[in-house]
């Protein structure tokens, strides 16, 4: 809202600054962009010729009646040949252009799609995905928008009506020209000025339209949630809200923009009726031909039509530049994760990996990692328990990168993490996660995600390897099955499957288990474990674990709280403490007695 007060004004430096911004991907294709202005002007140049001759066949009827019509027969074909040289130009001009603006959408698209998975996990925990695809969309179309009306729309008009108030100032008297230039500065005026004053009504439109859309796209993605709480109902009255609001401002658009059509053709009226009784006059006092009043109404035609338009074209122009700037604001977006310059990629012998005194904290005020240290020998593996909150996951994004720490240093085989290319450190990491999220592709798609220049062979080992294999084969599309939003159509263990081949095809050196198995039945979590101990194998290995008999035969556990680790060693180790760990163990061990001992519920007889 801040930014309200600049947006209301006309055409500003920060406008100027970012129609600046397209300069360099317009000349990208500069021939083709001369070889369009130049049937552009040629297109004009034959507009603007054919009232001249409309006049000169006209004169000729008019004053030679009976003569042979060798001469007007010739300015007909020439007539007629202006027509088409109007119509052949412009086509040839919209036909060379045509790939210099999709080039330019395509270019500052990909530009923007590349920034965004650029930018760190903040940025995207804190912007709803809706509102981003949005921006972009628009910010598409508004390039569009601006190459159309102000190069082959703007541009021609103006330069048409220099040229018809030239000639109408050479050939005639000033009056015609004076009217006319008057007209349409007038007419330019009243149109900026209206159309000034109903664009936050436009704009009212457009947030209010990225709202409900965000709304929608939200509610959509969460459709088992919706479902689960039966809020159906609620998410559309939450809809419904957003969209009156939008049709209250659509309402008042409409309304504006009829007054401003009222006010246009009242002031085209009143030119075009001065005008022609200028020249109606000068006919009937001789001083010019019916072909002069023909070719001025024939003039005044042609620059007015398109004035018409000019309301539309400003306010688009300007919603367009501001689509535009929105875009261009996610590509200044400041990347917080950033490889240094000319690092090198990571180079994996082991995959030992370190942490030395790690701090972080995602709020300066509230730290969650606090001098954390630890080592994960080549080949070992580490894992890591303890309660909600107390920093787990939070050293699964350090290693990834996600973001940088605050303080110490993260290391693979003695490399800090932030000196090489993250491209190089993730292609060294896989992950299991706790939930799979899959995209809604098919499941040879989802499996091949994890190396996308695999061969099919591979793709089918790694899945006979994570035994999936016979559950895709047994279905009626196999391989080529969707699995739904977010992997819908699938069961947690399936998703589990499904994440364990990806990742076997991706064949890293670090693997990451990020409570891979704490959503699953016991006697799935028994099988997804036997699969993951096997993918473990020969591997370096971090483990985020809930349900601690998931852990027992690591080589090192540690325990957290509070971003510290307060114990360390291995399971029996830990259980003879007698501390934290210990009592985690004996509540998690009861519950499971508990829940073994309790009777089953018998159904009354019916």
């Amino acid at each position: 809202m801040r930014h309200n007060a600049s947006k209301n004004s006309p055409p500003g430096p920060a406008d100027w600054r970012t129609l600046r911004k397209l300069g360099p991907y317009l000349w990208d294709h500069r021939w083709r962009f001369i070889f369009a202005v130049s049937f552009l002007i040629g297109a004009k140049v034959a507009t603007i010729g054919v009232p001249i001759v409309l006049k000169h066949i006209v004169d000729s009827l008019d004053t030679a009646k009976n003569a042979v019509l060798i001469l007007p027969a010739a300015l007909i074909v020439g007539y007629g040949l202006l027509r088409l040289a109007t119509t052949l130009f412009t086509d040839l001009r919209d036909m060379i252009f045509a790939k210099v603006t999709q080039g330019m959408i395509r270019k500052i698209s990909i530009e923007a799609f590349r920034h965004l998975h650029s930018l760190s996990l903040r940025f995207h925990l804190e912007r709803q995905t809706g509102g981003v695809t949005r921006d972009i969309e628009r910010g598409s179309q508004g390039i569009s928008a601006i190459i159309n009306y102000l190069l082959f729309r703007i541009a021609p008009t103006l330069i048409e009506i220099l040229l018809v108030g030239a000639i109408l100032l050479v050939q005639f008297d000033w009056v015609f020209a004076l009217i006319t230039v008057g007209v349409v500065l007038i007419y330019m005026t009243l149109t900026i000025a209206i159309t000034e004053w109903r664009t936050k009504y436009r704009r009212q439109m457009n947030e209010l339209d990225s709202i409900a859309t965000t709304r929608a796209v939200d509610s959509l993605i969460n459709y088992e949630t919706v479902k689960y709480f039966g809020n159906e109902r609620f998410e559309t009255d939450r809809y419904n809200t957003s969209m009156e609001s939008w049709q209250e401002a659509a309402v008042k658009s409409q309304n504006s923009l009829s007054l401003l059509n009222t006010v246009q053709a009242f002031v085209i009226a009143t030119g075009v009726t001065l005008v022609l009784w200028r020249a109606s006059a000068g006919v009937v006092s001789g001083q010019l031909s019916l072909g002069d009043l023909v070719m001025i109404n024939a003039f005044l035609v042609q620059i007015f039509l398109p004035l018409n338009f000019l309301g539309v074209m400003y306010r688009e122009i300007k919603q367009s530049i501001t689509d535009i700037e929105r875009m261009f604001k996610l590509l200044t977006q400041n990347i917080e994760v950033r490889d240094k310059d000319k690092a090198p990629g990571l180079q994996v012998s082991g995959g030992a990996v370190r942490f030395d005194s790690v701090s972080f904290a995602y709020d300066p005020e509230r730290p969650i990692l606090q001098g954390v240290s630890f080592d994960i020998p080549a080949g070992s593996t580490v894992a890591v328990v303890g309660a909600s909150g107390s920093g787990k996951s939070t050293l699964v994004r350090l290693l990834f990168r996600f973001y940088d720490v605050s303080g110490g240093s993260i290391s693979i085989d003695g490399q800090d993490i932030r000196e090489v290319t993250q491209e190089s450190l993730r292609a060294a990491i896989g992950i299991v996660p706790q939930d799979t999220v899959l995209f809604n592709d098919t499941l040879y798609y989802n499996i091949a995600y994890g190396k996308p220049d695999a061969t099919r062979e591979q793709v089918v080992e790694s899945a006979r390897a994570a035994h999936i294999l016979h559950f895709i084969e047994s279905l009626p599309k196999g391989w080529d099955t969707v699995v739904g939003e977010r992997g819908l159509k699938l069961s947690g263990g399936e998703k589990q499957r499904v994440a364990i081949a990806r990742t076997l095809l991706k064949n890293p050196a670090i693997l990451v288990l990020d409570e891979a198995t704490s959503a699953l039945d016991s006697k799935t979590e028994k099988i997804i474990q036997a699969e993951l101990r096997e993918v473990m194998k020969h591997r370096t290995s971090l483990t985020i674990a809930h349900r601690l008999s998931t852990i027992i035969d690591a080589d090192e556990i540690l325990v957290m709280e509070a971003g510290r680790i307060i114990e360390r060693g291995r399971h029996e180790v830990l259980l003879a403490q007698r501390g934290h760990y210990a009592h985690m163990w004996e509540m998690q061990q009861q519950a499971m007695k508990d829940q073994a001992e309790a009777p089953e519920l018998s159904l009354p007889n019916a």
